[in-house]
């Protein structure tokens, strides 16, 4: 059988002895091989620093961004060779699907929120300027670089391409290189993407490494510039971060460990109920997609104690209809374990929580397969529990397969107390339309969980599910569960840079983000800024018009065109009671309509169209008879890599006659890389 080769240094590494033999999950038949012998662990960190580091920096994030789709929709096209070679690993199509659309989802979500939520720059500025000092000529301001390191990204075997794609997004959107280091028992389908993506040559070299087999001595390589991120038991969480050479270099290491996760039912949701069909519905599924197999899966199910035998009898119905068997055949909905040894881990476990309850359904010793072997292939029964919440088996045993709990509660607060004895969650859920309790489950369940979904009527058509992360949401929980997280959206990426506070002038400010600071040095030109291109318009390029006197004709006719006539602007008497105003001020829209007609030039030209205003803030009243004058600055420019046009920011202060600020905000345009 094939023996898996390593990605390492530039190259493909063919290890030297016969390497561990690797078995289908619902057959036995062996499947390949597997040895990392001969790996240069130092070297190929080295090789990530040296080679991979450089390259992704050179880019902007809209660069990485689009390699990320573009990369993505390559692996689109592979996806039927991708889902008969997971079907080896125990996982029907429904399962195949689950972990690679949802690993190439991924990359498609982070491509696009790359695009939409990060500069197209290399460095990225975080938060507002922090001013410093009185006279504003001592300022600061947080960035946030890539690290000089490379990704270690250690993963479980149960999403063996989801798993290894949500760890590399973020990453390589950050600018970081990664080293991917698969579990064994499904490498061969990590193995075999990982062939597809080098194979591309879509990334820059470096970008990505793979090792098939063992870490070996890999971590004692690694420096405070790198990062390990792990997802597996607890145990093993607790020896990697232990690990001398992460201690003494304070690596930053994220854990994706054990979890108990729990749903509950709500008092609510009695028989018949909406709420009550989607309880049983969620939990059979969680036990029966991907074997139960899903660091997610509800391993805990709290119910009213009257509602106990009302929910046993329908999950127990439903659970009697899933069939067992080769993922491949027709019409089975639960395929096998990963591995043998993964079954016996079951049963073991199993054992452990028959200490302090028993079973309603299934049986933890033999099944009934289609089309399969039942010992030779990994296969179990869906196995559900009833115990008492009281012992602490139920809240320290997690059977990783198709396992679940039932429990029951008598009130809130004791509900709330058995979900946090978990130890620390990824996921729970509450099904229920009682909005009050949801609301104190929430609240109380929270700081043991890193995702609470709450399940009803109105979301359940359009709920991706308890079990389901999402790209934008932070994947990973406290406690028990590892105590890190990976993904959420654009924290996922921030995870693998560094935050530095950078004290100076504004115009040191200025150079250092590529954003105009308060303060810096504006450029008054001959040409309006509005007649500059892209290519030709400058961060700093300004334009000061006015002044414009605001008559109380204006006030009264904008009053009446609009008709917003708050008494501040239409009542005299009433103006002049009010503590913020005294008199009759004009509308803060009217300011910020006067302040565009000042600043405008109107004829066609570069500039293609205003698309909105954020951060805007009216700070002093403005009075009939006072005049107004704008003061607009190029504040950030951003080309669109895939347009012929980008987006500029600038910055608009509005002052009154005083040199009073009356309001500030940003405007955004839309404007042509070339003059048309």
């Amino acid at each position: 059988m094939a023996l898996l080769r390593s990605y390492v240094s530039g190259s493909w590494h063919t290890a030297a002895d016969e390497g561990v033999p690797l078995h289908d999950a619902a057959t036995g038949e062996e499947v390949a091989r597997i040895s990392s012998a001969g790996v240069d662990f130092g070297a190929a960190l080295e090789y990530g620093r040296r080679v991979g580091g450089p390259a992704l920096r050179e880019l902007t994030f809209h660069q990485r961004a689009a390699l990320l789709k573009a990369l993505a929709s390559h692996l689109r096209e592979h996806r039927e060779e991708l889902y008969a070679l997971s079907a080896r690993t125990g996982a029907t199509l429904g399962d195949s699907k689950f972990d690679i659309d949802g690993g190439i989802g991924v990359l498609f979500s982070y491509g696009s929120k790359g695009k939409r939520e990060l500069p197209n720059d290399t460095v990225y500025v975080e938060g507002n300027v922090e001013p410093l000092s009185r006279g504003g000529t001592f300022v600061a301001q947080h960035i946030a670089t890539p690290l000089r390191g490379v990704a270690v990204q250690i993963n479980a075997f149960n999403f063996p391409v989801w798993g290894p794609l949500e760890k590399f997004a973020p990453a390589f959107l950050a600018g970081v290189p990664s080293l991917v280091k698969p579990a064994s028992s499904t490498a061969y389908l990590t193995a075999r993407v990982v062939e597809l993506i080098v194979g591309s040559g879509i990334l820059p070299e470096g970008s990505l490494q793979f090792v098939a087999g063992s870490v070996g001595d890999l971590l004692d390589h690694v420096t405070a510039q790198d990062l390990v991120s792990f997802t597996g038991s607890a145990s093993t969480a607790q020896k990697l971060r232990t690990h001398p050479a992460i201690v003494r270099h304070a690596v930053r290491f994220n854990a994706e460990a054990d979890s108990l996760n729990c749903s509950i039912l709500g008092p609510d949701a009695v028989k018949g109920t909406t709420e009550f069909d989607l309880f049983v519905k969620q939990l059979t599924t969680e036990m029966t997609v991907k074997a139960g197999q899903k660091c997610t899966a509800i391993r805990r199910a709290f119910v009213p104690a009257e509602l106990l035998d009302d929910v046993a009898e329908a999950a127990s119905a439903r659970l009697a209809k899933v069939t067992v068997g080769h993922p491949a055949s027709e019409g089975v909905r639960m395929g096998a374990l990963a591995s043998l040894e993964q079954r016996e881990e079951v049963r073991r476990s199993l054992k452990a929580l028959l200490d302090a309850g028993s079973v309603v359904f299934g049986d933890p010793e033999t099944v009934e397969v289609v089309d399969a072997d039942a010992e030779r292939g990994a296969f179990i029964s869906p196995v559900l529990l009833k115990a008492d919440p009281e012992r602490t088996e139920p809240h320290e045993v997690e059977a990783f397969g198709p396992v679940s709990t039932l429990m029951p509660y008598t009130s809130t607060e004791q509900v709330v107390d058995f979900a946090a004895r978990g130890g620390g969650s990824l996921a729970g859920s509450v099904v229920s339309a009682d909005r009050e309790f949801v609301r104190e489950v929430v609240l109380g369940a929270a700081p043991f969980h890193g995702r609470l979904l709450v399940l009803d009527a109105e979301d359940a058509k359009e709920s991706t599910g308890h079990g389901s992360p999402m790209p934008q949401l932070v994947h990973g929980g406290p406690g028990r569960a590892g105590g890190g997280e990976e993904m959420g959206g654009i924290r996922g990426v921030l995870h693998h840079m560094q935050r530095t506070a950078v004290q100076g002038s504004p115009a040191v400010l200025s150079a250092v983000t590529g954003r105009w600071v308060t303060g810096a040095p504006r450029t008054e030109g001959d040409v309006h800024p509005f007649r500059k291109s892209l290519a030709e318009l400058r961060i700093g390029d300004s334009v000061v018009a006015g002044p414009r006197v605001v008559s109380q004709e204006d006030v009264d006719h904008f009053a009446e065109f609009t008709g917003d006539t708050f008494y501040a602007h239409t009542d005299p008497e009433a103006a002049a009671a009010n503590p913020l105003f005294g008199g009759i001020v004009a509308h803060g829209y009217l300011v910020v309509s006067f302040a565009a007609g000042l600043f405008v030039s109107p004829e066609p030209g570069p500039v293609l169209a205003n698309y909105g205003l954020e951060n805007l803030r009216f700070l002093t009243p403005v009075k009939v008879g006072d005049s107004l004058t704008v003061t607009l600055t190029a504040k950030q420019i951003t080309p669109r890599i895939d347009q012929e046009y980008g987006e500029v920011r600038w910055d608009a202060d509005v002052t009154n006659a005083e040199g009073e600020s009356v309001a500030k905000y940003d405007v955004l345009t839309l404007v042509s890389k070339e003059q048309p």
